[in-house]
Parts: structure tokens; sequence; C-alpha cells
């Protein structure tokens, strides 16, 4: 199975993954790491590098991050060229791609397919809303 780390300023980490126990329960192989405001980034690795052990056994390993060069991407960019096992670092992460990859998990085994659908899931996850006003018309005659 593909691991998933989850990692983010303050209580990203712990937040999402409240959601997403809500939304679709708690995923196996699945650990959520925040980076407080005490933790330096050198606690933020070591609570990585643990995260990181705990999920031993899996082919590999997505790494949720909530903004791209943020100390924890950066850090889990640093600790994915240092570590042996496959870890593959997303950036800007929300909620519909962590429940869409997490239940794609099942019958994916390509961890890069896996990485790559979460994007174009987390891409098509952030919309604006417009309202438009509905105009009825009246037609003239016998409505034929």
């Amino acid at each position: 199975m593909i691991g998933i780390i989850i990692t983010g300023h303050g209580n990203f980490a712990t937040g999402l993954t409240s959601s997403v126990k809500l939304i679709a329960g708690l995923p196996e192989k699945y650990e959520a790491v925040d980076f407080v405001q005490e933790d330096s980034v050198e606690d933020l690795e070591n609570k990585l590098n643990v995260a990181i052990d705990n999920l031993k056994g899996c082919e590999s390993i997505i790494m949720f991050t909530d903004l791209v060069g943020g100390s924890p991407f950066k850090t889990s960019v640093e600790i994915s060229m240092k570590r042996e096992e496959k870890l593959i670092v997303l950036g800007g992460t929300n909620l519909g791609m962590v429940i869409e990859t997490s239940m794609a998990r099942g019958f994916m085994e390509d961890a890069e397919a896996l990485a790559d659908m979460a994007c174009n899931t987390g891409k098509d996850q952030v919309i604006k809303y417009t309202y438009v006003e509905k105009v009825d018309e009246v037609i003239d005659g016998d409505g034929i």
C-alpha cells in the first residue's frame, strides 16, 4: 500500500485529518504531522522522520503539505532526498485531494500516477462561484 503523510503549519494536518475521518473514516497507513509555533524546523524534521518510520512496509509514501515553499514543504523535500524510501512531496493540499487519494490507494499501485491524480483533483476542487440570476422568458403567442 502507498502511505500518506499530511503536514503543514499550525494544526493543518490534524485539522485536515479530522475532516477526512468525518467524511471517509480514518484511513490506514496515514500519519498527520503538525508544525506548531513551538516547533523548530529540526523538530518538524524529527516528527516527519518518525512518521515515515511508522509507515515502514509501504511501497512508497505521498507527503501532502500545505504551502509550496513553506517549512513543511521544504523539510519534506529535503527528507525525500535523504531517505531510501520512495517519497513524493505535494504542495498546496486541499481536503478533496486527500480524500480521493486515500480512497484510490485501494486500487492504484503506481504512486506517481496516484500523486498526479491528487494534483489534478486538487486543481479541480478550486472554483469561484458566481451567482447568475435566473431570467424567465415570456413567450408571445400560443407557445408553439
